[in-house]
């Protein structure tokens, strides 16, 4: 069977070693990919330099280079991200936005770099509009050239209204470990399908 690897980008805001909801939850899709044989890299992104732009190098003390190595060593990507007003991270935004640059970059076959590479969204808050965030992030990944399975996301929410977060209660884990552990074997079947048959 191939080996596949994967990459997952937290893009909560909380530095390390703060606990993270978004972590939380990634690391059941990390766990079930893992248990495929996967081999699976995290990083949590507010740790990092990653400046704005739109190119994938902007100099001197841009820690993004390393991430788009990352990013073309793997099959798999999964953005982890929180809701905030309604909406994906500043940080997710700024992975997108240096992502962008990547519908331009071609392999040796003319392909963008982002061919044959799968994704997924994972999404916590304490309040809905995960559908909104998940169709964000999976929308952009898509316009990059990421194939998106069916069914390639999880999510958390408690409800409206303030309330306790991901890690303060088990209110609807169940759902979310299901849905996560669902979305990792359709990331990993497609990105099996998409080696065996590359487009």
């Amino acid at each position: 069977m191939t080996q596949l690897s994967a990459v997952v980008l937290n893009c909560t805001l909380k530095k390390s070693p703060e606990p993270s909801n978004t972590d939380a939850l990634a690391q059941v899709v990390i766990d079930e990919l893992r248990g495929r044989d996967v081999g699976v890299r995290t990083y949590r992104l507010a740790d990092l330099s990653i400046p704005p732009g739109v190119s994938t190098d902007m100099g001197d003390g841009d820690d993004w280079p390393r991430i788009h190595d990352e990013l073309l060593r793997s099959e798999i990507l999964v953005v982890a991200t929180p809701t905030w007003v309604g909406h994906p991270s500043s940080i997710a935004q700024r992975v997108l936005e240096r992502m962008d640059a990547m519908i331009s970059e071609t392999d040796s076959q003319d392909r963008p770099v982002a061919y044959n590479r799968v994704a997924g969204v994972v999404v916590t808050g304490n309040e809905d509009g995960a559908h909104h965030v998940i169709s964000e992030i999976a929308g952009a990944l898509g316009d990059i050239g990421y194939t998106i399975p069916g069914q390639a996301w999880t999510y958390w929410n408690r409800g409206p209204g303030p309330g306790p977060s991901f890690s303060e209660t088990d209110e609807g884990h169940d759902w979310s470990a299901k849905t996560g552990r669902a979305m990792a074997a359709n990331l990993h079947a497609t990105a099996l399908a998409l080696a065996k048959n590359p487009i």
